[in-house]
């Protein structure tokens, strides 16, 4: 079951680990990325921030997308990662219904980008993927850390 689909541009850190992972009960990350997938200096740096008590998987997104599509991951309690809102909606979209929700938790500012709140800066294309996704009945909010409110995004 999935518990979570949050993009953040640091992938796993800290605060996913101390704050969310627990919050929404989870006991697997899935880091859907496609450069970490091929990286294994990535990959052990990763490792470094896991939970002791947590399974961590790395995959590409299209590997992501068949496991989930599999039912392999049912029998887990998931807080999926990927990096950016493109991978994020390529994962809703190819999981058909599976993820219903969509976590904004940090994407860095880049070249234009704007910022839609202290932790989230969008690009035009991002907030034309994230309408879409809206307009499919797909639950897109800003929330960094469990303690804040949930913030429904807005264009």
């Amino acid at each position: 079951m999935i518990k979570l689909l949050r993009v953040d541009h640091r992938l796993l850190h800290g605060q996913i680990v101390v704050s969310w992972f627990e919050n929404v009960g989870s006991n697997t990350i899935l880091v859907a990325n496609d450069i970490v997938a091929n990286d294994e200096l990535r990959k052990s740096a990763i490792r470094l921030a896991k939970p002791e008590h947590a399974k961590l998987v790395m995959k590409s997104i299209d590997d992501s997308i068949a496991a989930i599509n599999s039912g392999i991951t049912d029998k887990y309690q998931m807080l999926i990662v990927v990096e950016s809102v493109a991978d994020a909606e390529k994962l809703i979209r190819n999981t058909h219904g599976k993820i219903t929700s969509l976590n904004l938790g940090g994407t860095k500012p880049r070249e234009g980008t704007k910022n839609y709140s202290k932790t989230i800066n969008l690009t035009a294309l991002e907030v034309d993927l994230l309408t879409r996704l809206q307009q499919d009945s797909v639950d897109v909010y800003i929330q960094q850390i469990p303690s804040e409110s949930k913030q429904k995004f807005q264009k």
